[in-house]
């Protein structure tokens, strides 16, 4: 009987793959238009004189309450200079970022039958890590100074757990993250399960639409943190469900286990070992659960309550 039962599920295995493949062949089909417009390379290149056409072409760029010496004046910033340059050299052709950016708008088309292409604009902004990009129904802008690399000198003073996400291949894991941010919809993100689908959901959205990035990449990881989370998932887990954390609605709890921080805090010897934000991780497996046992589609799931995935998801963390 067991030897039936393994088989079963390895059959069963075998023929989603087969499935998930046959919807890839098809996604790969989608013609989409992707035209990355580099206004930093436009900007870096640009004189005092040609301030009017850049204006003209990029007017959402310029305010109408900053004169325009104060964009010359920028022109000759020894600290613009250097990122312009840091950002030539790193993204000279933006041929791999444009490359993962089409096959997310494929998938995007693919599950969202109304999705329009953006107009798609680089830029700098001083490495203001906390507003990497905007995205909205008709533009995306990318500040691509800072996704330079974990490592580059300029990120010197940017405390390594926020540094780690700052690199190209982190641009459209943060982009599916923020379309996903326009789909979900949640009524509260009172207690610590709230905030746990929550970001389960948004984990999921990448699953599906990001496919050929990582795991690690999706959490923003390094994969040696994945392997600690996926290891201690049952610890994890136990944790939460013994200190009843789960309806909890302690507002401490999510920066301890769902904010960005350099490791999650169980308030035990082990903490300094563990990555920040394992609350997501867990609400990613909760959500995965639920897509698993439940027969429904991407749309529905980022519109159904919090608690109505925990009961139906059947969560088991692995022994």
């Amino acid at each position: 009987m067991k030897k039936i039962i393994i088989f079963s599920l390895l059959f069963m295995s075998l023929y989603s793959c087969k499935d998930d493949d046959k919807i890839e062949a098809e996604i790969s089909k989608i013609e989409t238009n992707v035209t990355v417009e580099r206004f930093d390379r436009a900007f870096a290149n640009a004189k005092p004189e040609d301030l009017s056409e850049l204006k003209n072409a990029f007017p959402f760029l310029f305010s109408r309450n900053i004169p325009d010496d104060f964009w010359i004046e920028r022109m000759r910033d020894t600290n613009q200079i250097h990122l312009n340059t840091a950002t030539h050299e790193k993204f000279g052709d933006f041929k791999q970022e444009t490359h993962e950016i089409r096959s997310l708008f494929q998938h995007l088309k693919y599950y969202d039958k109304t999705f329009k292409e953006p107009r798609i604009i680089t830029l700098t902004n001083f490495v203001n890590y906390r507003e990497k990009l905007i995205v909205t129904d008709t533009i995306v802008l990318i500040a691509i100074d800072n996704y330079l690399g974990s490592d580059h000198e300029i990120y010197s003073g940017i405390q390594r757990y926020l540094a780690d996400n700052m690199t190209p291949s982190q641009i459209v894991v943060d982009m599916a993250k923020a379309y996903s941010e326009q789909q979900i919809f949640q009524l509260q993100k009172k207690t610590l399960l709230d905030e746990m689908i929550y970001f389960g959901k948004q984990l999921y959205f990448k699953d599906v639409m990001i496919p050929f990035k990582t795991d690690a990449e999706k959490i923003g990881y390094r994969p040696e943190q994945l392997e600690f989370a996926k290891a201690n998932e049952a610890m994890i887990w136990t944790e939460f469900v013994e200190n009843e954390m789960l309806y909890d609605t302690d507002s401490s709890l999510p920066a301890r286990f769902i904010a960005d921080a350099p490791f999650s805090k169980f308030y035990l010897e082990l903490d300094s070992q563990t990555p920040g934000r394992l609350g997501q991780y867990i609400g990613w497996q909760i959500v995965r659960a639920y897509m698993e046992n439940n027969d429904t589609s991407l749309k529905e799931m980022l519109q159904t309550d919090a608690v109505d995935i925990f009961n139906k998801s059947n969560y088991k963390p692995p022994k």
